[in-house]
């Protein structure tokens, strides 16, 4: 179980600096990279970075092999990153919004999974999760609810983010 929450957890983490990564890049294109939601994405994508260095770390101390689908999630996460963010700022932060619901019901899962033998794995679960809670807030306060077709764009990108975690988990 461990070898899977924590093949997962980089494979996620991985997943959001890419997607972090191809906002900015679009952002930047459209002449927008010095927004305030430019400014928002950069410091998400700076904790992101903290939490998949995290991940890289436990999964080579353990031997934990990544995911196989890594490049999948590399090229995915750019150009789900990149088309949100041409849609506009308000689909960015609701692309954020989507991943990071997904996220914290993720983590909160694998929280109440791991017992006291995991007590240190467990915590840096629950730290991430309320960092990622942080990101999903500061979006809707961003307005990513005014993003066009909110709904139906969030519940893509959800249904998207649970079909990456349970591959994730076991390819």
């Amino acid at each position: 179980m461990v070898e899977r929450i924590i093949r997962v957890d980089q494979a996620g983490e991985f997943g959001a600096v890419r997607i972090y990564e191809g906002q900015l890049a679009a952002l930047r294109r459209t002449g927008r990279g010095t927004s305030p939601a430019a400014r928002r994405i950069e410091a998400m994508l700076a904790q992101e970075k903290t939490h998949k260095d995290t991940f890289d770390r436990l999964a080579a101390a353990r031997r934990v092999r990544p995911t196989a689908l890594s490049p999948l999630w590399s090229v995915a996460g750019f150009a789900l990153g990149a088309a949100t963010a041409l849609m506009g700022e308000e689909a960015a932060m609701a692309c954020t919004v989507a991943v990071e619901e997904t996220i914290d019901e993720h983590y909160a899962a694998q929280r109440d999974s791991l017992g006291d033998d995991e007590a240190a794995l467990r915590e840096t679960v629950e730290k991430f999760r309320r960092e990622e809670v942080a990101h999903r807030d500061e979006a809707l306060a961003a307005g990513a609810e005014n993003a066009p077709g909110y709904d139906v764009l969030s519940a893509a990108i959800r249904t998207g983010s649970r079909l990456a975690i349970w591959l994730s988990t076991r390819v």
